[in-house]
């Protein structure tokens, strides 16, 4: 093993004297960036660890927490860890009574909300909820029931006046096979699956991902970094204890729909993201073109062509390379505050177009590959390499195989101890052999570089036999500037057909460049827009096995949702939900089994 046992407050704690900024963290409120020192954060974490303690909070205790990234949302995880109790995080778009579920299954003792519009759905669920003996209100609150945060951490540095040595001796006490957190996977089906990760499993992982991050962090100044996934999810979990370890300072986003403003403010060197941001940001940089004309728009384009053609084993000639950044990139790379250097890239498949085009235009775009059951990272692209369509290969003291019916096994130090009070599915994702069973279909090439097709329950049977993976299509139709969501279905029929949800707002620009006016009523239904879905569908078939292609579809006005219980918190398609609330409509697609 390479990396010997730790805690993630052992972590933690060797940053901050790495730090070069004086700044821990940073979230955005009101517009206004709030930003919090080193030494301020290590108070407020004492403060609220000693608070918890006077709450009755033990070593070996829950707290949950339900809030939006903030410094707090960190200050609240320390503390929890500073005392050997574990944070059950949730996410801010979980239903009421899934998060019922999660505080009555954990047995969290305490939990904190952000405020009372976070609390809301909760609140009428919780007082039959009697192993949470204390709420706490980060930002306060109107319920007087609920304590607040200031409150907790006033109780605690009276508690640290009092009893001088009892923080560092509750922080000793703290070991590496002790459970750290609870996250409790939304799924695609079935109950939220407590995953059990000790302080080892988490602190060994961002020890081993921060071995292949593109960047040297001793040759910046004053680097941050920009984050908007939420800290509920594992990856961006990891991610901030890989900061907190370099002594870099996360930025927290206050609303994603102004991440173009805080790009430009914070000026970032790094971001981990799903690819559906940068699928975003490509398809506006696409868009833009068409307000060109001319020999601008020609120049534009050939730059954007060259980007998506881009290869690191083939390099384009330095030269063309230097006209596209001289008229194109440099500007494109201003977008995201001129000192980005690279994104990584997990919780679903990028685009190979996406990636392409990313780092051909000067910005590193490495995608990475793991669980939440494996804390989570296993695979990403060692420092300096890159295959696109890869994700990469083992990190340290990871083993990677494929079983005979192409699933991805793991074995790792990062693996989950189980999940929590379910020993039956435990036993069905970690064979006796000590192998993780990913749930994931993919292959290792020649040199090791694993290749991830898609989830092994995504793949369905088409009547004449043939296999289909869906997420790669589905990958391929969102890349289209006009297509915002897609479901591919199929299962037990002759051909592939989609759900489409096309993207309304760059659908309505094609409408002002062609004079036309944006029909107000059943724009899924109008002939243009079907006509135009059409020819990003055709695009897409073209690159497709015969039995792939979508031969028909059907356009959705409204996307799919977190809150109808179609996409997960973290993104990912319920396909069953999006086959039972849409049946009607696909079951009309195959009405007519033989067109």
């Amino acid at each position: 093993m390479k990396y010997e046992p730790t805690t993630i407050l052992s972590i933690v704690e060797q940053g901050y004297e790495k730090n070069k900024t004086g700044i821990f963290s940073a979230v955005k409120r009101n517009g206004e960036w709030v930003e919090t020192s080193v030494n301020d954060f290590k108070q407020m974490v004492h403060d609220l660890a000693l608070g918890l303690y006077e709450l009755g909070v033990r070593k070996g205790d829950k707290v949950s927490l339900h809030a939006e990234n903030s410094t707090e949302w960190l200050i609240v995880d320390q503390a929890v860890l500073s005392i050997g109790a574990a944070i059950v995080p949730i996410y801010t778009t979980q239903p009421g009574e899934q998060i019922k579920y999660i505080l009555e299954n954990s047995e969290a003792k305490v939990h904190f909300v952000s405020n009372d519009e976070v609390f809301a759905e909760t609140k009428p669920l919780i007082k039959g909820v009697e192993n949470v003996k204390a709420v706490v209100s980060i930002l306060g609150s109107k319920h007087q029931k609920l304590k607040t945060f200031d409150e907790i951490l006033e109780m605690g540095h009276k508690k640290g006046e009092e009893d001088p040595t009892l923080f560092e001796k509750l922080r000793s006490e703290v070991e590496p096979d002790d459970l750290a957190t609870l996250i409790y996977t939304s799924g695609t089906t079935g109950v939220p699956k407590g995953v059990m990760l000790t302080h080892h499993n988490i602190a060994g992982n961002a020890l081993a991902a921060f071995e292949i991050f593109p960047f040297d962090v001793e040759e910046y100044e004053t680097p941050k970094v920009l984050s908007y996934l939420p800290l509920a999810h594992m990856f961006e979990r990891t991610a901030s204890y890989i900061y907190a370890y370099v002594g870099i300072p996360p930025y927290y986003i206050e609303d994603v729909d102004q991440i173009k403003e805080d790009f430009a403010a914070v000026k970032p060197i790094y971001l981990v993201t799903v690819p559906r941001l940068l699928e975003k940001v490509v398809t506006g940089i696409k868009v833009k073109g068409q307000e060109m004309s001319g020999i601008k728009k020609q120049l534009y384009y050939w730059a954007v062509n060259l980007a998506e053609e881009y290869d690191p084993e083939n390099p384009p000639s330095k030269w063309k390379w230097k006209i596209a950044d001289k008229l194109v990139y440099a500007k494109i790379r201003e977008l995201f505050g001129g000192r980005m250097v690279g994104f990584n890239v997990g919780g679903a498949a990028l685009s190979p177009n996406i990636a392409r085009f990313i780092n051909g235009i000067g910005i590193y775009c490495g995608l990475g590959y793991g669980l939440t059951e494996t804390s989570p990272v296993l695979t990403g692209p060692p420092k300096g390499e890159l295959r696109i369509g890869s994700s990469g290969k083992p990190i340290a003291d990871v083993e990677i195989k494929i079983a005979e019916d192409g699933e991805i096994l793991a074995k790792a130090p990062y693996v989950m101890k189980g999940y929590y009070k379910m020993p039956e599915k435990t036993e069905e994702a970690i064979d006796e052999d000590g192998w993780f069973h990913t749930g994931d279909i993919g292959h290792l090439d020649e040199d090791g570089w694993l290749f991830v097709t898609d989830r092994k329950k995504s793949l369905f049977k088409l009547s004449t036999g043939k296999y289909v993976a869906p997420q790669p299509i589905e990958n391929a139709l969102v890349n289209s500037g006009f297509i915002e969501q897609a479901v591919v279905v199929g299962s037990e029929h002759k051909f592939c057909a989609g759900l489409i949800v096309p993207n309304w707002e760059n659908m309505k620009k094609r409408f002002e460049t062609k004079g036309h006016s944006f029909p107000k009523e059943s724009p899924a239904e109008n002939e243009f827009v079907i006509k135009r879905i059409q020819k990003e569908v055709d695009k897409v078939n073209k690159e497709l096995s015969k039995w792939e292609k979508v031969k028909k579809f059907r356009l959705l006005e409204e996307q799919f949702t977190i809150e109808d219980g179609e996409i997960t918190p973290t993104l990912k398609i319920k396909r069953n939900v999006i086959n039972e609330n849409y049946k009607e409509i696909i079951d009309s697609i195959y009405a007519d089994e033989e067109s």
